[in-house]
């Protein structure tokens, strides 16, 4: 679906790698809004760094440009953009006992791709519990986000479920990385 409309519209020299880059430059400003208070923009920027992901593999599975470094980076910069969002977000909002969750699960997760491709020679690869996850993750992140704007608490609740759906997902994750 992306790419018969979004994707149309990025040069053909773009390369989901720069996708990739991309997001890991917007991470540390989406880190600053975030730490200082400025929640709207920290929500524009989040939204189109996360967004950034479907759009790189997108582009990268129908471009035929899948690459060694965009298997090992594109799920770090993930990682790094949900972790830094859960943790500078969450606790003020929600039981910090999630953001804690969710930031020990990609740890562990970053982990195990250092183990399977240095000790096991074995590509780690997102599935699609993985992607899930990352959407989820993001969606809560966003509405929470959101409820720092506009304070309805069934944006807050909505968000809570998410990220807690996210969780059971990142575990599926786990569970059928380690079969």
């Amino acid at each position: 679906m992306l790419a018969a409309t979004v994707l149309r519209l990025f040069s053909k020299s773009v390369t989901p790698n720069q996708i990739t880059i991309f997001r890991f430059i917007t991470i540390p400003f989406v880190a600053f809004l975030l730490s200082t208070g400025e929640y709207r923009w920290a929500t524009v920027l989040f939204f189109i760094s996360a967004f950034s992901d479907a759009l790189d593999g997108a582009l990268a599975r129908t471009s035929n440009q899948v690459t060694e470094w965009g298997i090992m980076y594109d799920p770090l910069a993930d990682k790094l953009l949900i972790g830094f969002s859960v943790f500078l977000i969450l606790p003020q909002y929600l039981d910090s006992h999630i953001a804690f969750t969710i930031i020990l699960i990609e740890m562990i997760l970053i982990g195990m791709g250092y183990y399977f491709r240095n000790f096991q020679n074995k590509q780690f690869q997102a599935n699609r519990w993985g992607k899930r996850k990352m959407l989820f993750q993001s969606v809560g992140v966003i509405l929470v986000l959101l409820y720092s704007i506009f304070p309805l608490g069934f944006i807050l609740t909505a968000a809570e479920i998410i990220l807690y759906a996210a969780i059971g997902l990142a575990l599926m994750s786990l569970v059928t990385y380690s079969l």
